[in-house]
């Protein structure tokens, strides 16, 4: 009997880094290893090209900041073009990332389907995926779009059925609505079956006079996925928006239609309602959830509040209010289009002026090394495992406002940085390989390849501490400041 890899995957728990033994990564995965002499920085600051590639990616390859300035013979021009172009994804060809990614088959499989593999099957393939498409996608304001919603609409895969459904959430949620319409996104990860699990909205149901109406979902509706914390919502607010969402529910894994989301009149309150001052009248059924989600999408509160996340993304750790405010109007003039949105924060003069400023968390600091020394990876368990020591592990952030932005979040394991830096450099990373002597090569040499891995010509200082008889020390260049940071 020939056995699939899909049966081969139920039986045995395998996952993407069964693959890591291929001799070369471009059969194993189907991603073409970069080749050439590629261009490094020649200023002794960073410029503003190179500023936009560490900010809105998860950091330059060998020969993108060539392809970049390629668009334009102005380089600022250059640059921004290059983020016009990555406001639309579907315009850029990616079909080497999806093939690798593809290879983690088990978070494509339909939501009912999800439950026919082991929980810890899931869990590596869609950080895998997450990873491989970090590394190599060309859409990369788009991986960053996806992993920045994916904290913003957080859920944890340990709790319950979301073991299962987390996959779901990632394709149909969060990747599907990345770089869309924010109304459109909330709708769906209220709808989402892993939101319905992870934030109790299956449990919310009131069918007498007496009982109350689980407020949980409602509450981090209104304090993290829209309004935010200061956002001028009453407890009282947050009870009707309870009242607005009672009767939703999601079929389990033991009975028919598994993950299937129902509307149960019997279980809601179909009663008049009034959250934030807009009326909802008797009798609206599973309407007063749209009209719900509607007005909240529509608050100047929750264009403050996805403003200010998006400027401490894109910004500073704390943003200016002049440019929130400006990022705020444009999402409200828009209607929630997250391309306008963005146009407004990238035209912003803090944008260009703040440079190198953002200490990147692990997840990106970690694909940054990837991306920076032409790395083949297969993205399996020994990264994963490093992510966890970082404390930044995909999809396993215990609480509902997602993994923190700020550096302070991160200072504290610095060590497993650094032992991760020296880890790749040096070849101790299983199912991940950099050659060094390669880099070297294409970049013209090792001045030049610090230039590329610094971002700009590097400092006497510097030369001396990351150059030992002309050979790059890697693992020091890797655990610099100037290289943890964007």
């Amino acid at each position: 009997m020939t056995l699939s890899r899909r049966g081969f995957l139920l039986a045995t728990g395998g996952a993407c880094a069964a693959f890591a033994g291929c001799d070369r990564l471009e059969r194993g995965l189907g991603v073409r290893v970069p080749e050439g002499a590629f261009l490094a920085p020649s200023a002794g600051e960073l410029d503003f090209a190179q500023h936009v590639l560490a900010r809105c990616s998860f950091g330059p390859r060998p020969g993108d900041r060539a392809a970049l300035l390629a668009l334009d013979g102005d380089p600022h021009a250059a640059a921004r073009a290059w983020l016009e172009r990555q406001l639309a994804p579907a315009s850029i060809d990616d079909e080497q990332s999806e093939r690798a990614a593809r290879r983690c088959d088990s978070i494509d499989a339909p939501l009912g389907e999800l439950y026919e593999y082991k929980p810890a099957v899931l869990l590596r393939e869609l950080t895998a995926a997450a990873l491989l498409r970090a590394t190599y996608s060309q859409r990369q304001l788009f991986e960053v779009l996806v992993e920045f919603w994916t904290d913003h609409f957080n859920i944890d895969s340990s709790k319950a059925e979301c073991a299962w459904l987390e996959a779901g959430h990632d394709r149909e949620v969060i990747r599907k609505h990345a770089l869309g319409r924010f109304s459109e996104l909330l709708q769906a990860s209220a709808f989402s079956p892993a939101m319905l699990w992870y934030l109790d909205g299956r449990a919310n149901v009131k069918r007498t006079p007496e009982e109350r109406p689980n407020e949980n979902f409602a509450r981090e509706l209104l304090e993290l996925h829209t309004l935010g914390v200061h956002g001028g919502y009453t407890q009282t607010d947050v009870m009707e928006a309870a009242r607005c969402l009672s009767g939703w529910t999601v079929r389990d894994r033991h009975g028919f239609k598994k993950a299937q989301v129902e509307f149960h009149s019997d279980a809601h309150d179909d009663g008049r309602k009034c959250v934030l001052g807009v009326e909802i009248p008797s009798g609206g059924g599973e309407r007063d959830v749209q009209i719900l989600l509607d007005a909240l999408a529509r608050h100047p509160a929750t264009a403050r509040h996805i403003a200010t996340k998006l400027c401490t993304r894109f910004l500073a750790d704390l943003p200016p209010a002049a440019a929130v405010a400006d990022v705020a109007a444009a999402f409200e003039a828009s209607a929630g289009d997250i391309p306008s949105t963005l146009r407004a924060l990238f035209s912003r003069p803090e944008f260009e002026q703040l440079r190198g400023v953002k200490l990147k968390r692990p997840f990106h600091y970690l694909v940054s090394i990837l991306r920076a020394s032409a790395a083949q990876t297969d993205g399996g368990p020994a990264l994963a495992s490093y992510l966890a020591r970082m404390g930044q592990a995909p999809f396993q952030y215990p609480t509902p406002d997602g993994y923190p932005e700020e550096a302070s979040a991160w200072q504290g394991a610095l060590f497993w940085r650094w032992k991760l830096g020296f880890a790749l450099a040096n070849g101790r990373v299983a199912g991940t390989r950099i050659d060094a002597a390669r880099l070297v090569e294409r970049a013209g040499g090792a001045d030049a390849l610090l230039a590329h891995l610094l971002g700009r010509t590097p400092r006497e200082r510097e030369r001396e501490l990351f150059l030992d008889e002309g050979e790059p020390r890697l693992g020091l260049v890797f655990a610099s400041p100037a290289f943890q940071r964007c």
